[in-house]
């Protein structure tokens, strides 16, 4: 196919095709997904499974980030299958049990299957070091590119995919069960992973003027 695509041709070319066309393009084609990104929350996606080889290759974008001194400070725990019912239950459940004894039917039912909207879920943990001139910061920078990238190569890919954190990403419990040490890691997020039930609408978005500053 030729290099350059009239938008009227793109209306014609169905979701799997364009995006094929995007991530075999120069930057100049590609950046216009990044222009146009939407990501899909969790409770309008479906959990139909994601094949092996596409989680690869979302896992490996990932790690290709930024990370000064290359200290790797940050982990990806992937969650599928069998054990989003069992965090959902032994961990969000029952933790939220007990900050909330009062809950109703509703909430609990809610919190029984939070990791369940989801295929697969990609729990993002910032583990910094100790270094004599890196500083925790910018290690923690590198968790949040980690996230990103997951989310941004999972749409590229056409699937639905979300950045969550929620109240179980500050719980200890949760933490703890990811490989996390307590008042030393944290968790970053959670990338909800699965397939579009309808596409996204679009939100506001900033205003350039107002957040970008040319000195």
């Amino acid at each position: 196919m030729q290099q350059s695509i009239q938008k009227h041709q793109l209306k014609e070319l169905g979701q799997k095709r364009f995006l094929e066309i995007i991530l075999n393009r120069p930057f100049s084609m590609k950046s216009n997904f990044f222009s146009q990104r939407r990501s899909v929350l969790a409770r309008k996606m479906s959990p139909k499974s994601i094949p092996d080889e596409d989680l690869d290759k979302i896992l490996a974008a990932g790690i290709r980030v930024p990370d000064h001194g290359a200290l790797n400070p940050w982990k990806i725990c992937v969650i599928k299958g069998d054990k989003l019912k069992l965090i959902d239950e032994k961990i969000i459940l029952t933790e939220f049990k007990k900050e909330n004894p009062n809950a109703t039917d509703i909430q609990l039912e809610t919190e029984s299957k939070r990791f369940q909207r989801a295929s697969v879920i990609l729990a993002v943990l910032s583990t910094p070091v100790e270094h004599p001139k890196i500083p925790a910061w910018e290690m923690t920078l590198s968790s949040g590119a980690v996230c990103m990238n997951l989310l941004s190569c999972a749409q590229s890919l056409g699937y639905a995919a979300q950045w969550l954190t929620e109240w179980y990403a500050y719980n200890n419990k949760m933490l703890e069960y990811l490989g996390g040490q307590v008042k030393i890691d944290k968790i970053s997020g959670f990338i909800y992973l699965g397939h579009k039930i309808e596409e996204p609408n679009e939100r506001r978005r900033p205003d350039p003027n107002k957040v970008i500053n040319y000195l």
